[in-house]
C-alpha cells in the first residue's frame, strides 16, 4: 500500500483509514441489526448515557474531541430527537446536554450488539486488538506530555538553522548515491542497466577512473548528490545529479552543480559536459545558467535511452573562476580539519 511507504509522514492519514473503516463495520453491523444510532454518535451517547448530562466542553473533555467537533455533533444529535439542550438543574445560567427518551430507548437495546463487537473485534483482529488499545492510550499520554505540533515545529526550526554543505563522497554515504538517483530515474523514466551498474558500484564506475561524487548534506540528512565522471583524460561528464524532492527549493542542486564544476577547473579539465532529457526543465534551467550550452544533436554513442538533450560547459574566463570558488574545495578543507 503507497501510503504506508510514506510512513511517518502519513501517519493521520492511515489513523483515519482504520478509523474510517472501524467506523464503516459498526454502521454495517448497527443496520443489520436494526440499531437507531450511527457510530459516530456513540462517544456523545454512551458518555450520557454514563454520567448524564454534561455541557459541550465537558462532554468534548471526556471523549478527546474539539469542543467545535462536539457542539457540530450535537446539532446532528438533536435534529435526530436523540438529544435536547437545557440548562442545569443546579446552576440555571449552565447549558448542558442530556439525552432525551428516544436515545435511552435506542442505547438501551445495544447490550448484546455491543457485546458482540467486542467479541468480533477480539476474534478479528485477535491479539492485535489489545496491542492497539495500548498503543493508543500510549501515544494519548505521549500527546498530552507534548503537543506533536509542538515538536514538528522544533524540530524543523533545528533543521533549517543547520548549515547545508557539500561534502566528498565517503562510503557510508554509498547507499544514498543509488537512493537518490533511482528516486527521479524511477519516477521520470526507468532504471536503465548501465544506470544500475554506476549507481551499485560508484567506486569502480566513477572514482577508480579518475572521477568525483559529492554529496549535499544538511544537519543528518543526504539530501543531495552528483558525479563528476572522468571519460577519458580531460574529458568530464557531469552525470548522475538527484536531490531528495522534499528538500527542493533549498538550493541543494546548484551548490552540487557548483561543486562539480569547481572540480573540473581544479583538475585542468578541457571538456565537461551533460546528457538529459527534456522533459527535465527546471534542471535543463539551471544546467544552462551554470554555463552549459545546448547542442544541435544528441551525443554521438550516448549510454542513455533517454538522453534527447547534449549540452557542453563553456568554460569561463579564468578572471570569472578565480573569483567563484566552489564548494568542493571547501568541503575537502572542512574534511581535512
Amino acid at each position: 500500500m503507497y501510503i504506508a511507504s510514506l510512513g511517518k509522514l502519513a501517519l493521520g492519514s492511515r489513523l483515519k483509514a482504520l478509523s474510517d473503516q472501524f467506523y464503516g463495520a459498526a454502521d454495517e453491523v448497527y443496520q443489520a441489526r436494526g440499531a437507531r444510532i450511527e457510530s459516530r454518535w456513540l462517544p456523545v451517547l454512551r458518555y450520557l448515557w454514563d454520567v448524564g448530562p454534561r455541557s459541550v466542553t465537558e462532554v468534548a473533555d471526556a471523549i478527546g474531541q474539539t469542543h467545535s467537533a462536539v457542539s457540530q455533533l450535537t446539532d446532528k444529535l438533536v435534529r435526530a430527537g436523540m438529544v435536547k439542550r437545557g440548562r442545569d438543574a443546579k446552576d440555571g445560567r449552565r447549558s448542558v446536554l442530556a439525552l432525551t427518551d428516544k436515545a435511552n430507548s435506542a442505547l438501551g437495546e445495544l447490550g448484546p450488539i455491543w457485546c458482540a463487537v467486542r467479541q468480533g473485534v477480539t476474534a478479528s483482529l485477535g491479539e492485535h486488538a489489545t496491542q492497539l488499545l495500548e498503543a493508543i492510550a500510549a501515544c494519548e499520554r505521549a500527546l498530552q506530555e507534548r503537543p506533536i505540533a509542538n515538536a514538528i515545529l522544533a524540530e524543523h526550526t533545528a533543521l533549517m538553522a543547520k548549515p547545508m554543505e557539500v561534502v566528498p563522497y565517503a562510503p557510508q554515504w554509498r547507499e544514498h548515491f543509488y537512493r537518490l538517483n533511482a528516486a527521479w530515474l524511477e519516477r521520470y523514466f526507468h532504471i536503465e542497466d548501465i544506470d544500475r551498474a554506476v549507481l551499485s558500484d560508484p567506486e569502480h564506475y566513477i572514482l577508480e577512473p579518475g572521477g568525483a561524487i559529492f554529496f549535499a548534506r544538511l544537519g543528518d540528512e543526504i539530501i543531495g548528490t552528483c558525479a563528476l565522471l572522468q571519460e577519458s583524460p580531460g574529458v568530464f561528464e557531469l552525470t548522475k545529479m538527484g536531490v531528495d524532492e522534499t528538500f527542493r527549493g533549498l538550493g541543494a542542486g546548484k551548490r552540487l552543480l557548483d561543486a562539480a564544476i569547481a572540480e573540473f577547473h581544479r583538475r585542468g579539465g578541457g571538456t565537461l559536459f551533460l546528457e538529459s532529457n527534456s522533459a527535465l526543465k527546471p534542471a535543463l534551467g539551471m544546467y544552462e545558467k551554470a554555463g552549459f550550452r545546448f547542442q544541435p544533436s544528441i551525443r554521438p554513442g550516448s549510454h542513455y535511452e533517454r538522453a534527447d538533450v547534449y549540452m557542453i560547459y563553456k568554460r569561463p574566463e579564468p578572471s570569472a573562476i578565480a573569483k567563484a570558488p566552489g564548494d568542493a574545495a571547501r568541503g575537502r578543507k572542512k574534511a581535512k580539519t
